[in-house]
């Protein structure tokens, strides 16, 4: 096994073949980036989402997907070039992975592709061991969505940052005020069928117990672009408020529960939420002031 594969495995307690099957999945998300890093991606692009969070600002869950927004809309936007870099990429560090893009079926402005993995397979690559590889379905996938977002609300922020494993290199990402914007738009208006994205809210109280402030009026053209907010007025403090707490009392504390738990180290740490917990921790929203 390559040396830098071994030192990224090195920062993971690896016990079951779930520990392990997050493990690779997160170094693929990392040689991704690293990927797009040489193929000049991040000159056009921004890193947002939960995958974001968790590799460049330390959110302490794991995240599936690898969510981009191109800094300025684009008609034309070719995926398929940075998933053959990514494929390229993967297959230097000793991993055998299809990049494809999917073909839209509607209209959007989101280019998406797929990376997958046969999970067994890759278990061996990187040492895993017999009795682990064992544990797993020889047909199970390792899968990473890859989506772009080639008309992003205007008036984020991004800043770079830095990652040194495989190698060093840089990643254009959006600042933690416009991710919190990012994160409060997927929270209050996600359409996930009739199932609570409990990863939102566990997010939620991640940026808020770091005091990280809520960027409103990036928030307020989310809202816009997507139809959830249409009245004459901007949406002031008071009136996100009103929005927020709507959808806490809506809220299937159960169900947002069983969503998040797979994603944590320790599922115990969402035992305390409540709708009275998560109006409490809506208190102490910081709003970015311009």
């Amino acid at each position: 096994m390559n040396r830098a594969i071994e030192a990224m495995l090195a920062r993971y307690g690896r016990h079951s073949a779930s520990d392990h099957v997050n493990a690779l999945r997160e170094i693929f998300q990392e040689i991704a980036l690293c990927a797009l890093w040489r193929a000049k991606f991040h000159e056009k692009a921004a890193f947002y989402g939960g995958t974001a969070l968790r590799v460049l600002y330390g959110l302490d869950r794991f995240s599936e997907d690898l969510d981009f927004s191109l800094l300025a809309p684009a008609d034309r936007f070719d995926l398929d070039p940075y998933c053959a870099a990514v494929e390229d990429e993967l297959a230097a560090w000793g991993f055998t992975t299809t990049v494809e893009t999917r073909k839209k079926t509607a209209e959007s402005a989101v280019e998406s592709a797929f990376l997958k993995a046969n999970t067994r397979e890759q278990l061996l690559v990187i040492d895993a061991g017999a009795e682990i590889a064992a544990a797993v379905d020889g047909q199970q996938q390792i899968k990473i969505k890859i989506e772009v977002d080639t008309d992003p609300p205007p008036g984020f922020s991004t800043e770079t940052k830095f990652l040194l494993q495989p190698i060093p290199f840089s990643v254009r990402v959006y600042t933690a005020s416009s991710l919190f914007s990012g994160k409060m738009h997927a929270l209050l208006c996600r359409s996930w069928q009739s199932r609570v994205k409990g990863r939102d809210w566990y997010d939620f109280v991640w940026y808020v117990g770091r005091g990280i402030e809520l960027d409103l009026a990036h928030l307020e053209t989310r809202m816009r672009q997507s139809g959830h907010y249409d009245d004459a007025a901007a949406l002031d403090e008071q009136a996100f408020r009103r929005i927020l707490a709507r959808k806490i009392s809506d809220l299937d504390i159960d169900d947002a529960r069983s969503d998040v738990e797979r994603f944590l180290p320790d599922p115990s740490v969402v035992r305390i939420w409540s709708r009275e917990f998560f109006a409490a921790v809506a208190e102490k929203i910081a709003i970015l002031r311009r």
